[in-house]
């Protein structure tokens, strides 16, 4: 770890979240990146404030920290990196970004441009917190069994998202089903072509599962995640079961218990372990609120 760079750190809610400061006045945000990945490894989800970036510093951090960037494409860009979130303003499950499909990042980046005045707090849920907290033949359950999600997919958007993915100036209307396949076999989806252009994907995943940078289990997924720009999943077990009802109210029981909240300040940035912490959102009350993000994956 670089030590010339003065950071302040202090625990950030009750887990192993971390609040990162600026120790002196001059430093920029674009100063921390040479120390965050190390710190996310340990901590989970990082809280950088006090720093008062622009966008154009959000976008420069995220290249500087990562391999390669990904997109939503059901969402505008704000710069070459970030995007506006835009998922209503109703509460958001917890979830891992993308974790309904083949794609989810290492990496999950906000910065909050304005902040609400009330409400509209974004969630944050430690999988490993998670863990520690199943029994036994819940643990089993997810280790041995992996979930299915599936779901239809319109054609601007798995295009957008294709062209997007494999680089090389290709436009989406230059993509096809091959290059998508391509893409999807690298999570074993199945992709079935519809008459309109959609595709459908099942992708089988681990519900609980180590994270990009340990070997410790969490339970981290979208199993109670939003579909606000797409089509709501279907989920199951792989072997075809349902998860029962009262298990899936159990999880809910659980992940409340051990969830915290970002209460939003102007130029603040989050950085997220995809692989490990899901994050959500309370109701949005404030509708000034604007928030940039981006996912990205990690060298």
């Amino acid at each position: 770890m670089t030590a010339t760079v003065p950071l302040d750190r202090a625990p950030l809610g009750e887990g192993t979240g971390l609040l990162v400061t600026p120790a002196d006045p001059a430093l920029t945000l674009l100063d921390t990146a040479p120390l965050l990945l190390d710190d996310l490894r340990v901590a989970g989800h990082l809280l950088l404030r006090g720093f008062r970036p622009s966008v154009e510093d959000f976008n420069e951090l995220v290249r500087m920290c990562s391999a390669r960037v990904t997109l939503d494409p059901a969402r505008r860009f704000h710069g070459d990196v970030a995007q506006l979130v835009d998922s209503g303003t109703d509460a958001i499950g917890l979830h891992i970004e993308n974790g309904a499909t083949p794609y989810p990042p290492d990496l999950l980046w906000f910065h909050c441009v304005t902040a609400a005045a009330s409400g509209s707090q974004t969630t944050v849920c430690d999988g490993r917190r998670v863990w520690a907290r199943l029994d036994g033949p819940t643990r089993r359950l997810f280790l041995d069994t992996p979930v299915v999600f599936a779901r239809s997919v319109g054609e601007e958007q798995w295009r957008q998202f294709t062209a997007f993915s494999l680089g090389g100036g290709r436009r989406p209307a230059e993509v096809t089903l091959d290059d998508l396949r391509e893409l999807a076999a690298r999570g074993n989806a199945v992709i079935t072509p519809r008459a309109d252009g959609s595709v459908h994907y099942a992708f089988p995943t681990r519900a609980a599962h180590p994270s990009r940078w340990s070997d410790q289990p969490a339970w981290a997924n979208s199993i109670f995640g939003p579909s606000y720009n797409y089509e709501v999943p279907q989920i199951a077990f792989a072997d075809g079961r349902e998860i029962p009802r009262d298990l899936l109210a159990e999880l809910e029981r659980i992940t409340e218990e051990v969830t915290e909240e970002i209460a939003w300040q102007d130029g603040d940035v989050v950085l997220i372990d995809n692989s490990r912490v899901m994050h959500g959102r309370r109701a949005i009350t404030d509708s000034r609120r604007t928030i940039v993000n981006a996912q990205s994956f990690a060298a």
